[in-house]
């Protein structure tokens, strides 16, 4: 039978014999208790106990000293009597103990005084019928036995809880273990199979941490020349640009011990339990030295001591980062442990860990740029059976700002799409359906819309493309659709942002006017405006207020900037005056009326073409950058695109422009929400 054929058999779950013995212990403990309950006697007060000596109801008592108490049996025509039958029943348990007696019993305060009055009673009785008395010392081992087993399950309980608490066996699993490091072990006899050829992308990154796997291989290459080993290497980046597989790589390379754990293992329930896991990581470290750790978000342990917290107060976290400190780089340090860690939110990190001394190099991880891009298609498209037309640079032109989780995530729903559509292959169509999934959100298929909203979600995204094709810093269109997606996106138009850094005013200035086309071209075709434009709002409103308060580009508020890179988010504070935010307010609301005015002139000139591109939007729904050149012609601009630059064969250094902005973008997306 060929492996693909074969029936998985799911694998059960594994038995939790220790919660069934829990379990058993009460459901015995709890029938006992009944049982032993059930069976109680009834006490009853001396006046009665006289009249049913006086009634001949009595077969026996048997007095026990220990207790100062007296069971009373009677006899079995008298059980047969109505004010006995009803009580007798009633504590009879399911043994039938009680229906055999004892039935009732008597409290006595002193032993002596309790045979006199039963002398005194009994010369009232025949001598054949005198009620037979015995006297006993009792130990109840029913009792007993329920306390201790009440005990036993308290402390199996306890010592479940704390098992559960410490993660359960093995070492730092045990109650007097809790202190003890959770860090896995990695070595000759279970080492890690990913390398550096499987990190695509990093260069520059895998060179910084290769440098640090060479020094542990062959020490004598760095320290003839008088250099040190780093202490420690700080990964920074996005979440998902490859950080924790950087590490993985690393401790696929290293022919030394690697131990990896996250931050997050520091922290525990029980005050002192982080500082001293710490604690026990570097003595294990030492002990395998020359070894590495890992350390994965830093961040749970590392952020900044005293902020937010309360006067007075004991932070078990600044404990076990103060720990930390001192094992990185205190007085008694040692040599042969080095430090890996990654983070993606830096800024939060306490100052003295980044000193150099702890960590001596902070290893940038940025998102990738179209060759990297490039590199990590070709590393997750090994496994999956692709179409002759499937073209790598392409994808990497159409997923700028990707990281590679998302790139990776692009590849397995396209590979889960060709299997939905039952395909042999995975062919482009549904690398681009996969590149859709993932930026626009799912394709609402079942999403009725009217056709005048249909309409004007159609001359919304024409207004958005038109306005880009005719701006010669706008970035070049990718696809333009009114397929309703995500949340409630209506529509999106897909740019493909250029590959550079800084961005200069009439750069901004284009993107704004762009992103205007949708509510301008509303007016111009309907002269009404609709909600559809919120997105298209907000980011213009950013933008004006960044390019006022934060890059200074503005005439009237100056070069001043007032961004604090290192101000915490929760501020009530501003930097500037009533006085200065009015005039603020005033230039946003100025440059974003230019934008708007520059905007409905360019589509007012250009109408026939807005018109042309939202009739095929109606009809296909879907446009590419193809369609636009074939209905309203090429761009009246001599600029290559960035997919064009790279299959031209420009290298990414060439097609770098040192021009301006902040940072690189992501992929715009301009969703047309109601």
């Amino acid at each position: 039978m060929p492996e693909n054929d074969k029936k998985i058999t799911p694998k059960l779950p594994k038995t939790n014999y220790q919660t069934w013995l829990i379990l058993g212990l009460v459901a015995v403990i709890f029938i006992l208790s009944r049982l032993y309950n059930s069976g109680e006697l009834i006490q009853i007060e001396s006046s009665r106990f006289e009249d049913m000596v006086q009634s001949r109801d009595i077969k026996k008592l048997v007095l026990i000293k220990n207790e100062e108490l007296v069971e009373i049996t009677l006899k079995t025509e008298a059980l047969q009597n109505a004010k006995y039958k009803q009580e007798i029943e009633r504590i009879s348990n399911p043994l039938g103990t009680t229906a055999n007696g004892p039935h009732y019993k008597l409290k006595i305060g002193s032993i002596d005084k309790f045979l006199d009055k039963y002398e005194s009673l009994q010369k009232n009785i025949p001598r054949d019928q005198q009620i037979d008395l015995r006297v006993e010392d009792r130990v109840d081992y029913t009792n007993t036995l329920l306390n201790v087993g009440f005990l036993f399950l308290l402390i199996f309980g306890f010592w479940m809880l704390m098992r559960r608490m410490t993660g359960g066996g093995g070492p730092g699993g045990q109650i007097f273990n809790i202190g003890k490091s959770k860090a896995a072990l990695f070595d000759a006899e279970n080492k890690v199979k990913i390398t550096f050829a499987d990190v695509a992308g990093l260069e520059e990154a895998k060179e910084e941490v290769k440098e640090i796997v060479d020094f542990l291989k062959t020490p004598q290459k760095f320290t003839k020349l008088g250099g040190k080993i780093p202490k420690g290497a700080l990964l920074v980046g996005p979440p998902g640009t490859g950080k924790t597989l950087l590490a993985k790589a690393v401790a696929g390379e290293a022919g030394v011990p690697f131990f990896s754990l996250s931050g997050s293992d520091f922290v525990e329930m029980f005050v002192g339990v982080g500082a001293a896991r710490v604690r026990d990581l570097f003595k294990q470290a030492k002990e395998k030295a020359p070894c590495i750790v890992f350390i994965d978000e830093i961040d749970a342990i590392g952020r900044s001591r005293g902020r937010g917290q309360m006067p007075g107060s004991n932070d078990e976290r600044e404990n076990t980062l103060n720990s930390l400190l001192v094992e990185m780089d205190g007085f008694a340090t040692d040599s042969g442990v080095i430090i890996l860690a990654a983070t993606n939110r830096p800024d939060v990190l306490d100052s003295a860990l980044l000193r150099p001394g702890r960590f001596d190099r902070q290893i940038s991880i940025d998102k990738p740029d179209i060759a990297g891009r490039e590199h990590i298609f070709k590393v997750h498209l090994k496994p999956i059976k692709l179409s002759k037309n499937v073209d790598v640079k392409k994808l990497a032109a159409q997923t700028p700002g990707f990281a590679g989780a998302e790139i990776a995530n692009v590849c397995n729903e396209a590979a889960l799409i060709a299997a939905r559509r039952d395909k042999a292959e995975v062919d482009m169509q549904d690398f681009q359906d996969a590149i859709d999934r993932v930026i626009g959100g799912l394709e609402k298929k079942t999403k009725i819309i009217s056709p005048e909203e249909k309409k004007i979600v159609a001359y919304h995204e024409a207004g958005h493309a038109v306005a880009g094709w005719f701006l010669e810093h706008a970035d070049p269109l990718v696809k333009v659709s009114i397929v309703p997606r995500g949340v409630a996106a209506l529509g999106y138009a897909q740019y493909l942002p250029k590959e550079q850094f800084l961005y200069q005013t009439e750069q901004l200035t284009d993107e704004m006017c762009m992103t205007f086309g949708g509510r301008a071209a509303e007016e111009i075709i309907f002269s009404k405006i609709s909600t559809g434009a919120l997105s298209d709002l907000e980011r213009i409103t950013k933008m004006a207020y960044s390019m006022v308060t934060v890059y200074g580009m503005n005439k009237e508020i100056g070069n001043m900037s007032f961004y604090d890179s290192k101000q915490s988010d929760y501020t009530f504070n501003k930097p500037y005056s009533d006085a200065t935010a009015e005039r603020i307010d005033q230039e946003v609301k100025k440059i974003i009326e230019n934008a708007y005015q520059r905007t409905k002139d360019l589509l007012i000139k250009h109408r026939d073409h807005l018109e042309v591109i939202a009739k095929e939007l109606l009809e296909k729904e879907i446009l590419f950058q193809s369609d636009l050149e074939r209905l309203i012609g090429k761009r009246p601009f001599a600029h290559q695109t960035t997919y064009e630059k790279f299959t031209n064969g420009t290298t990414p250094a060439e097609e770098k422009e040192t021009t301006v902005a902040d940072a690189p973008k992501e992929p715009v997306i301009e969703p047309l929400k109601p």
